[in-house]
């Protein structure tokens, strides 16, 4: 890492916290052992509904790592069947899905003796794999690839459940933490934090993550970048230029860590080729 970039790194790095110690969760993605059975496409959504209407309380949208980029997903259409397994410790029983879902059941019948041979299964052959963090997908989170060369990041307020390829972030200052990670200030600082592979891809476990060094803030300052947050994802899905707006979290942040303006025309400046 050049001298330069070293030193505002442990500039931000003295006023930051790890993330380890923050109040949130990072977990992976829905692990169904079968996605060609959990993982459906609009039409077979559509056909599945339609027969049975009740059958859309447990069909829900899902995003892949190649889904994310910066701030906003590029949802394309592919449907998790959520026959989760339960939480036993919290009484949620397990989707009882041949009895309830009997057009869901129907279609997971195609798949039978392949799910029936997953190694890693739920209760029934119909129910996908323990998970006790299921209820986090429906809270606001932060979705982000395990793999990425561009460390894109998403602010979801409970639509989306995501695959294996995906790692949530649940919990407090979610607003904030989506304004740093999508920053030139965080790929500036850390991107070297997550080990390369091949093609500049980088690898972003949990167990990296756990070491960024963030600076705590307070609650006014997590609505303001929440509601930057809000009103980049509004002008993106609208097809808008958010340029602007970026660059307004770029400089909030830069006031934020008190960079100087040498280090602010360094930071905003940095490119991942």
């Amino acid at each position: 890492m050049p001298a330069d970039a070293a030193k505002i790194k442990a500039k931000v790095e003295a006023q930051g916290l790890e993330l380890r110690n923050w109040n949130i969760q990072i977990n992976y993605g829905i692990k169904t052992g079968l996605n060609e059975a959990f993982i459906i496409d609009n039409t077979t959504r559509n056909a599945i509904i339609e027969n049975s209407p009740k059958s859309a309380e447990i069909i829900r949208p899902i995003l892949r790592g190649r889904n994310i980029s910066p701030y906003v997903a590029n949802y394309n259409d592919l449907w998790l069947i959520n026959s989760h397994n339960g939480i036993k410790e919290k009484g949620i029983l397990p989707i009882d899905v041949k009895n309830n879902y009997p057009v869901i059941y129907d279609h997971f019948m195609k798949f039978r003796e392949k799910l029936i041979r997953r190694q890693d299964k739920g209760d029934h052959w119909t129910n996908l794999r323990n998970c006790a963090y299921i209820e986090e997908f429906d809270k606001p989170k932060i979705i982000y690839p395990n793999m990425t060369k561009y460390l894109p990041f998403v602010y979801d307020k409970g639509s989306y459940f995501t695959n294996q390829k995906c790692f949530i972030i649940t919990g407090h200052y979610l607003g904030y933490l989506t304004a740093f990670f999508n920053s030139n200030l965080f790929k500036y600082c850390f991107r070297e934090n997550f080990p390369e592979l091949l093609g500049g891809t980088r690898e972003l476990s949990k167990i990296f993550f756990d070491e960024i060094r963030v600076k705590p803030v307070d609650e006014k300052t997590e609505s303001d970048f929440l509601s930057l947050v809000n009103k980049i994802q509004d002008c993106k899905l609208n097809g808008m230029n958010t340029v602007d707006l970026e660059m307004l979290v770029q400089k909030k942040l830069s006031e934020l860590y008190q960079l100087s303006d040498e280090e602010f025309n360094l930071v905003s400046s940095f490119k991942i080729d």
